[in-house]
Order: C-alpha cells, then structure tokens, then sequence
C-alpha cells in the first residue's frame, strides 16, 4: 500500500528526516511515535504531498506522489493537527463544502454525509456553528472531512492533542472503528495512544526510524527482558558475578524488594535482546547452595524503552 525507501528531507542543513525505510500494509494501524521534533509531522507532510522530500522515494498504491498527485489524493483523507475547520460554518454546511471540493456528485454527497455523521456521532451538532464546539467535537468534523469521499488511507497527525481524557476515549474508539476497514497512519508522542489505538508502532528519534514493531514485540524485543529473582545463601558479590557469567544476561543489579525477607535479597537481571537465558540462569542456580525464592519474569514497559530509544 505504502512504501517509502530512503526518504530524506533537510531544511537549510537540517535533517528533520534522516533515510528512512518504511513499508504500511493494507488494512493497518501504525502508529509514529517520538519526541517533539523527531520528524512525525514532516514525514506525514511528505505522503500527503504537502511537502516535497529532499531524497528517497514514496510510492503509495504503485503511484509516485510527485507524478500522480491528485489520484494519490483522492485515495487519501488527512487530518492535520490544527483541523482545517471554518470557524463561522456550520457543520453540515462545512462538510458539503469538502464534498463539494473533492467533486462528489449530489447523490453520492448525501450518502457519505449520513455515513460519515453516523460514524463520528455528528447528529446533534450538524446546525451548529463550527466555532461553538468543543476541541473534542472539532476533532470528530475534521475526521469527517477527512473520511468524507471515502479514502483508502487515512493519515491522522497528532490526533488527540489537547483533547481530555473522555474526548481522548472517543477519539481512539473513532479510529479503531475507521481502522476495520482502512489503512490509517498517525502520529503521536502519548505512548498510551499508540499501545491502545495500534497495530504497529514505529519509533523515529531525531529523523531514523529506532523501532519498529507491535506493541508486543517492542516490550520483548527492543532492550530485553527483566527477570526478577530473590535469592538467599549466597553473598552479593557472589550472586552478582555468578548470574552475570551467563549468556544472554546484560546486567545484574541488587535492588530493595518488601517481597525480600530478613536473610534474603531481591535481584534485578536485565537480558540481551531476542535471547531468552532463564533456563541458564535457573540451571546455574542449582549448581550453587543458594535457595531460590522467587524466579518472575518482568515485561518491560514501552514508556522505559521509548525513553532509553529516544534519550539524547
């Protein structure tokens, strides 16, 4: 469906997007996370042909967004962070507007408006002045404007910033809907958005892609896993330079536990990626006096990997 290779683009000798090589399937949810200036928007920009790349190549649907435009455009709904909304309009005057923009004819226009108010849940603000509504209720008419002829793709920029907790529900329960049936590509620094709203999540830090995976496997793949052991008979030096001899162990760190009783103490073993050492570690324990209390692998989670991923 998409497929970048290479994608560049600098700004009077910055690099906001550094080489990136990205391929979206049919039918997913990928998610864009990174900090602030990591490159998310420019890169949105560059696949709605709002911007032109400084180098690389994008093909969407086999078309070159250079050569074929308007056809890649009309395959394509965008909803940028500030939505493109009309202040005075109402809502429905508003969304014939768009319809009207994007050549729908009247029959095919009426169709769509009640198929896209009744997904967004627009019924009872459609004679509303567009300047009256909530930043939550904005949110839902520029969704409209963008799903209104009915795209393909939907490229989606920061679209819960600024919203509360409530609108914020709404908003994923939108796109998670809309994403049954479409591919969908946003961009977000909310970790929680993207774990919660995404099929895949793809981590840029200062214009390179550092991550890419679904949620899942980012916890299990990206820096390891966490293995929490306690352990008693043995003294920390010992345990320490034992468990760290053993393959696939990063690191080993005693830390205070209250699962640690009197005569015990609480281990904190830190894996390489994609190797998995407990049988190993369990394994090593048993050729030792030491008594084993407890053995718990610990998931890590993405807000401590997208730091360690997007840290200076």
């Amino acid at each position: 469906m998409i497929s970048i290779h290479g994608l560049t683009k600098n700004y009077d000798g910055f690099c906001a997007v550094d080489h990136i090589d990205l391929t979206v399937d049919q039918g997913e949810i990928v998610g864009l996370l990174g900090p602030n200036g990591a490159g998310k928007t420019t890169t949105l920009r560059i696949l709605t042909g709002y911007l032109r790349p400084s180098g690389g190549t994008v093909e969407i649907k086999g078309l070159d967004p250079e050569q074929d435009p308007t056809a890649i455009k009309k395959s394509m709904g965008y909803l940028p962070e500030s939505a493109p909304l009309y202040r005075n309009m109402l809502v429905y005057d508003y969304l014939c507007y768009v319809g009207r923009v994007r050549s729908l004819e009247p029959g095919l226009l009426d169709q769509r408006l009640k198929e896209v108010v009744s997904v967004c849940g627009l019924h009872s603000i459609m004679h509303k002045p567009i300047g009256e509504l909530s930043k939550g209720l904005k949110q839902r008419v520029g969704l409209a404007q963008a799903l209104l002829h009915d795209p393909e793709i939907l490229i989606l920029d920061e679209p819960t910033s600024g919203l509360d907790p409530n609108q914020i529900q709404e908003i994923r329960s939108l796109i998670r809907k809309i994403g049954r049936q479409k591919t969908v590509i946003l961009s977000t620094h909310i970790l929680s958005e993207a774990e919660a709203t995404c099929d895949r999540m793809v981590i840029i830090h200062q214009g390179k892609i550092v991550a890419d995976g679904s949620p899942d496997s980012l916890k299990k793949d990206a820096s390891g896993q966490g293995i929490q052991l306690i352990l008693s008979g043995g003294t920390e030096d010992e345990i320490v330079s034992t468990l760290s001899a053993v393959q696939g162990v990063h690191s080993v760190n005693p830390v205070p536990s209250a699962a640690a009783d009197a005569g015990s103490m609480s281990i904190q073993v830190q894996t390489e990626p994609h190797i998995d050492p407990r049988p190993e570690i369990y394994r090593t324990i048993k050729t030792t006096d030491w008594i084993l209390w407890e053995f718990t692998p610990q998931a890590r989670s993405l807000e401590t990997i997208f730091q360690e991923l997007t840290q200076e």
